[in-house]
């Protein structure tokens, strides 16, 4: 029981951590120094998933899934989880490289405009 809700809480911190990823620029806004917390995330994930990296949450997640009977999955938490969503026949390398760029890209774009907005 303990090892399941350890591997449900694992899956929501990663979930939340791709979130930051995504749409953490915006907390920069409210709070400046949010940056220093942002950008390290921003740049794990786009290294993860261009290098090809398993971020160290998934074996921890299938370890603890593992642990109490459940079913461990293959390959990596984008690959489970997000990319079904788009592929549902399996997500190949190359949207994980585009994944990869178009983190920085995104973050790139809501930080000029956080730039500007506050020069304003």
């Amino acid at each position: 029981m303990i090892h399941r809700l350890g591997a449900e809480l694992v899956l929501l911190f990663h979930f939340a951590f791709v979130l930051l990823a995504v749409v953490g620029a915006l907390g920069v806004l409210m709070a400046p120094g949010w940056v220093w917390i942002h950008l390290p995330i921003v740049i794990w994930s786009s290294v993860v998933n261009l290098a090809g990296w398993t971020c160290p949450l998934t074996p921890l997640e299938n370890r603890l899934r593992a642990t109490s009977g459940g079913k461990a999955y293959e390959g990596g938490f984008v690959h489970h989880y997000l990319g079904p969503l788009v592929y549902p026949q399996g997500m190949p390398r190359r949207m994980e490289l585009i994944a990869g760029v178009s983190i920085l890209l995104w973050n790139a774009v809501l930080y000029a405009g956080i730039f500007w907005w506050r020069s304003l």
